[in-house]
């Protein structure tokens, strides 16, 4: 057999199609854009031999550290391979957490091979404390390699990239974690329709997500995941998140299909693990439904933010984790159970309502509580009462009853003292984390209009000489397209700027009404501009508006354009584990 040299571990009966190659035999190509091309293509999928040979070639240009243990350390701590101890002698070290090796077509005598390779890696990487992608990788790398050296040393290239913003492999909890966050904050805003049947069906949401990166690594089929690898070794982490975001879609229309589209009520809802194994089960008999091009299809047709904004939005993630002292493996909280009905009490929405707009609040916030700041029927109706109680907390949600019994608020990302920087003028500040929504007479969320559309948003460009005007917001609740947001000055180094997701300040729009979040003076509080606002709400916290905004692109909260307010609450998030100290 020609791929024999790259296929010693390969139980070749069970590779169907895949043992008989085809296709290109070699390839030459150097142009980045054009391997990422071929990549997604899968010009080397076909043929065993030429995809080991990318696939060395590839790793072999990841700039790594300068000491990296190579093949000839492993033969040198390892020996020769023959009579070795079998798998049950060499147990996974626990930094996999349990995780299994997958098969992946392999003879029986290499999952032994891949036990004892990750053996050695967890002598030459003792940085690393949680790892569980890593016997699902070995295994896959296993089969493209000439020895189970080769695949050692692959591996150690992975485990030891050092180039600047470039995530291969998770090796600690604090960065799986925080990927989890992250994929569930994405979720959340790119398949809003499979993030809410997760909330409706699932006792703990976070719990569900934590098993996203098993879903690609682990639980697809060979012929799929080794398409994926095509891919990943070529952009990089970014794939997982994509191919996760796209089975995750694919099992919703599934769901939809078999005519589950009903939510379940509070008490009916099933136990995390069983969706999770629900997911997993589906995910690992997707071949006998959609091809491997076809997942990678429906994955590269989400439009994500770039590699840079979902790096920084991990970051963000991640200092949540280490303010709240998660950076080791822990018993997760159930972050439904952050929302107790017993305890829980507003005159505006009810306990699941409140948990529905919990899943919809960024990934960091899941660990905290609902805390009651502001409430009218206790507070009154002044706005100098309602900036005494809500000051110093961020962020914040808004809650409004209307007379006419609408329901409908704002996340709001930014401390409401913010506003003072504007002088006397009102000035709108926040980020692009705030939303809008409605709960009755039907429930919708609004998010920034640059999610939906990040061609708005650019890179700072080079700025003039002059500071550019800040936009002084109408005492009237109507926005005036002539004026501008305040853009402050980008940051010396590069590397401390933020997302336009995370902050705007540190970006330049191409249209400045799309980025009008929340403002407010001694007259009145506004929540979205541009051509209107989401929300408007007077002095007296009596009388409110609500139209159409170009920043959240969003269509009137209310029945009616003009309101009186029945009841406002606010509410900030307590964290939860610091409470229970």
């Amino acid at each position: 057999m020609a791929e024999e040299d790259y296929g010693c571990f390969v139980d070749w009966t069970q590779m169907g199609d895949l043992a008989n190659s085809s296709g290109p035999s070699k390839l030459d190509v150097k142009d980045p854009l054009e391997l990422k091309k071929l990549a997604r293509q899968g010009h080397w999928a076909k043929n065993h031999k030429l995809r080991a040979q990318v696939y060395q070639q590839l790793i072999k240009a990841i700039p790594c550290r300068t000491v990296t243990p190579d093949a000839e350390v492993y033969r040198d701590l390892m020996g020769d391979s023959t009579g070795k101890k079998a798998s049950s002698v060499i147990p996974l070290p626990d930094f996999v957490d349990g995780s299994a090796v997958p098969h992946y077509c392999l003879k029986a005598d290499a999952v032994t091979t891949v036990h004892r390779v990750i053996s050695c890696l967890a002598g030459q990487f003792p940085d690393i404390s949680h790892c569980p992608a890593l016997p699902a990788i070995t295994a896959l790398l296993l089969h493209f390699s000439a020895d189970e050296a080769q695949c050692f040393e692959n591996i150690s290239r992975l485990l030891a990239c050092n180039e600047p913003g470039r995530r291969l492999v998770d090796q600690t909890f604090l960065a799986y974690e925080s990927s989890c966050m992250t994929f569930g904050d994405l979720a959340n805003k790119y398949c809003p329709a499979a993030h809410k049947l997760i909330v409706a069906t699932a006792q703990d949401v976070v719990e569900v997500y934590s098993g996203w990166q098993r879903w690609v690594l682990g639980d697809l089929p060979f012929s799929h995941v080794a398409r994926v690898l095509d891919v990943f070794l070529v952009e990089g982490y970014k794939v997982l998140y994509r191919v996760a975001l796209a089975l995750l879609k694919f099992y919703r229309k599934q769901k939809a299909g078999a005519g589950a589209g009903a939510q379940p009520s509070e008490g009916q809802k099933q136990d995390s693990a069983e969706v999770k194994a629900e997911i997993q089960a589906f995910v690992k008999a997707i071949g006998s439904s959609i091809t491997p091009d076809k997942l990678l299809e429906k994955a590269f047709s989400i439009r994500l933010f770039s590699r840079k904004e979902i790096t920084l939005l991990q970051l963000a993630n991640e200092k949540s984790l280490q303010q709240k002292g998660i950076t080791v493996k822990q018993k997760r909280r159930n972050v439904q159970l952050a929302l107790n009905p017993d305890t829980f009490s507003s005159e505006v929405v009810s306990a699941k309502e409140m948990r529905d707009i919990w899943s919809w609040i960024p990934e960091r916030f899941a660990l905290c509580e609902p805390q009651l700041l502001f409430t009218t029927s206790t507070h009154g109706c002044s706005l100098n009462r309602f900036y005494a109680h809500v000051e110093g907390y961020e962020p914040t949600l808004l809650l409004i009853r209307t007379c006419e019994a609408d329901v409908c608020g704002a996340f709001l990302s930014t401390d409401w003292e913010e506003r003072k920087r504007g002088g006397n003028k009102l000035s709108f500040f926040g980020t692009g984390e705030c939303f809008v929504f409605r709960l009755k007479p039907e429930m919708e969320r609004y998010e920034w209009v640059v999610i939906r559309h990040p061609e708005l948003a650019s890179s700072i460009k080079a700025q003039s000489s002059e500071d550019p005007a800040e936009y002084e917001a109408p005492t009237d609740g109507q926005s005036s397209d002539d004026n501008s947001l305040p853009v402050e000055r980008p940051a010396a180094d590069p590397s401390n700027r933020l997302s336009p997701f995370l902050s705007a300040r540190h970006f330049n729009l191409n249209s400045r009404n799309t980025s009008m979040f929340m403002a407010g003076n001694v007259d009145s509080i506004i929540v979205g501009g541009g051509e209107g606002n989401a929300l408007y709400i007077d002095g007296e916290l009596n009388h409110g508006r609500t139209a159409r905004c170009t920043t959240f692109d969003n269509p009137p909260l209310c029945s009616t354009e003009s309101f009186q307010v029945a009841l406002l609450e606010v509410w900030g998030f307590q964290d939860a584990m610091a409470s229970d100290r």
